[in-house]
């Protein structure tokens, strides 16, 4: 039974991170519609941001079935 909890709370868990690229990269189309001409810089950091998020993610999912 505490498997199938674990695997629960990282699906709760998931959520956030999966919140949070959708607002890096909606922040990233909006940024470069306003500024095209800064589409490099903004290309970069909302790709570092993508991966700082989905690490979170790739952390839980090694924790949960570690626990």
């Amino acid at each position: 039974m505490d498997g199938n909890l674990n695997m629960i709370g990282y699906g709760l868990a998931a959520i956030g991170p999966g919140v949070g690229i959708g607002l890096i990269f909606a922040a990233y189309i909006s940024g470069v519609a306003r500024q095209p001409e800064a589409q490099g810089r903004l290309q970069s950091i909302a790709i570092l941001g993508f991966a700082l998020a989905e690490a979170l993610a790739i952390i839980g999912i090694a924790l949960a079935f570690v626990l």
